[in-house]
């Protein structure tokens, strides 16, 4: 197959071209094609003629979204539909890289594919508007939830910790919003097999297990061997632009429909400092069950 990833110098986009093997990968920068531009987009596609197209380029940071909505929505809305109506023009298939930040935290049970979306943020509404066009213009698309994807080669919440603990004798961690820590080499291999079952439909795709972030950076902090002490504090101690979600567990059934399960985030966090102990990237299991 022919693959164009949007995004290809993200931390997720690394990964795709990292994992991705035996198929033509055409890895695409902002520099090369802005979303924002639709000539430069339509340009893309039809010099690489793929037969699918990920596109995992966005505008991730929560915060700068809430400060700077007209530009979260022109690159996350607009220049998806963008990609969607070119993907159309040249008849290609699209997997489009969504977010746990559509719903607003409410349940206490793993969210489903069929759930309402309720985002509380800039950044959740203009991923979930994106998604309404995509489902629209592509009707066999496929849209891919994530969520706290973690890795190297870009900034991440476990990269943040790290370097705090090198700094400091303590730090605070919150410890009321729980989710699913996501490793970018396995999410990498859940799309690659997603397209080559060529998946259509909104699919959850996470690593197994949840947490809370105090959770998470205590996991990875005792994993290091690292002895800074860890405090759990409670969302309201800091005060952030945007609202985040108190629970954003994706169920895990959408994605086990194709034979895909990922393993658990402990396990993606272990790999995940193997790589940064010896600096470069390692062998990642299969995504397929």
């Amino acid at each position: 197959m022919r693959i164009t990833i949007f995004g290809a110098t993200g931390l997720l986009g690394k990964a795709l071209v990292q994992e991705w093997k035996d198929d033509e990968i055409t890895g695409l920068s902002s520099k090369d094609a802005d979303l924002r531009n639709a000539g430069q987009v339509a340009q893309a596609i039809k010099l690489s003629r793929p037969d699918w197209i990920v596109l995992a380029a966005a505008y991730t940071d929560v915060d700068g979204c809430e400060k700077n909505s007209q530009l979260a929505f022109e690159v996350n809305f607009r220049g998806a539909v963008n990609v969607a109506k070119a993907a159309k023009e040249f008849s290609s298939r699209l997997l489009f890289l969504s977010t746990d930040y559509v719903f607003d935290g409410a349940k206490t049970t793993p969210y489903e594919t069929t759930d309402h979306m309720a985002p509380l943020s800039v950044y959740g509404r203009s991923k979930a508007q994106a998604e309404a066009a995509l489902a629209e213009l592509l009707p066999e698309c496929c849209i891919v939830r994530t969520s706290w994807l973690f890795g190297r080669g870009g900034r991440c919440f476990p990269d943040t910790i790290l370097k705090l603990a090198a700094e400091r004798e303590e730090i605070s961690v919150v410890d009321d919003q729980r989710g699913s820590p996501t490793y970018a080499p396995d999410l990498a291999q859940a799309i690659v097999q997603l397209c080559r079952k060529r998946a259509n439909g909104i699919v959850h795709a996470t690593n197994r297990g949840d947490c809370t972030w105090f959770q998470f950076a205590r996991h990875l902090l005792a994993n290091a061997g690292l002895a800074t002490v860890i405090r759990p504090i409670r969302s309201d101690a800091m005060i952030r632009p945007a609202k985040r979600p108190s629970y954003s567990v994706l169920s895990p059934t959408s994605l086990e429909r194709f034979g895909i399960m990922l393993p658990t985030w402990q396990n993606g966090v272990e790999r995940y400092l193997k790589e940064i102990r010896s600096g470069q990237q390692i062998s990642v299991p299969d995504a397929t069950a």
